[in-house]
């Protein structure tokens, strides 16, 4: 290998490893131990037949992640209410996204799709990212994987079909969802259970995430009348000292929710035909912390 010294090869590929890894478990937190343990294999690595890097690294942070999961798997079923993927912020304002930050941007990395591939098998969501995130060929990922080309396709045909029938099939102009996801957060925070009404889908589904550590609600709520109700009762809670701004998280606008100054909750909403069809609320402590970037 001709390239330069250990760190700056891993600094080199580092956003795709944290785009892979993020898109692996919805949190950054352990994505963020996966790349640290990544780079602990690659230093202490025999690097000197290592031809490319790239796949090299792609290759044992695919396999870590492949067993992190595994042993998430406890924690996941133990789960208090709902899990949703922790929000990573898109919106910089006037400053540029490192090339980390850049690597969670796209499409794959949305709430909607990531909700979706916490539904499938490690090895069927590791097939999907590298395969739909990152367009690797098929060869390459079946040595990521130690698996055979056939199988490959096998589980990527059968990834792609299970997120294909549950994720959103529409496109959604983004000015118009941001409109009404402001039209949302006006009629929220005033309380109007009729504004409130007006903007929902008559099949609307609510999903809480908050982990059992603060207030929300632990089953998914359904149904216009429903959700609007539980909406317009917890915009009742909302004082003096509460600040909401919109901006840009997982390539999508949404609700920043503080306190006194501290993050309290995330909100976002997936459009369709006009109206919302599904509001997600973020209110673990532990996923909020994308929330301070805003």
């Amino acid at each position: 290998m001709t390239a330069g010294p250990a760190t700056d090869v891993f600094e080199e590929h580092r956003p795709v490893l944290t785009g892979v890894a993020y898109r692996m478990f919805g949190r950054v937190a352990d994505a963020e131990d996966v790349v640290q343990e990544a780079w602990l294999r690659w230093s202490s690595a025999a690097r000197e037949g290592v031809r490319e890097p790239r796949a090299f690294l792609v290759r044992i942070t695919t396999r870590l992640a492949i067993d992190r999961l595994g042993h998430l798997k406890s924690r996941r079923e133990a789960y208090v209410g709902p899990w949703l993927p922790e929000p990573v912020v898109t919106d910089f304002g006037q400053a540029v996204p490192d090339a980390a930050e850049r690597a969670v941007l796209a499409d794959s990395a949305s709430l909607a799709v990531l909700v979706v591939l916490e539904s499938l098998s490690p090895l069927e969501r590791a097939v999907f990212v590298l395969r739909e995130a990152f367009g690797l060929p098929y060869a390459e990922i079946a040595t990521a994987l130690d698996r055979t080309e056939a199988a490959v396709r096998q589980l990527a045909v059968r990834a792609r079909r299970h997120v294909d029938e549950r994720k959103p099939r529409y496109d959604v102009d983004p000015g118009e969802r941001r409109d009404l996801t402001e039209r949302f957060l006006a009629a929220a925070s005033g309380g109007s259970i009729e504004q409130l009404m007006a903007l929902l889908a008559p099949d609307v589904r609510h999903v809480s995430d908050a982990g059992g550590k603060v207030k929300a609600a632990r089953r998914v709520i359904e149904t216009a009348d429903k959700v609007g109700r539980f909406l317009a009762t917890v915009s009742q809670e909302v004082g003096p000292d509460w600040d909401m701004r919109v901006a840009e998280f997982n390539d999508g606008p949404a609700v920043a929710c503080f306190v006194g100054g501290k993050p309290d909750a995330f909100f976002q909403v997936e459009v369709w035909g006009g109206a919302i069809q599904c509001v997600y609320i973020v209110r673990n402590p532990d996923k909020l912390g994308g929330l301070s970037a805003v």
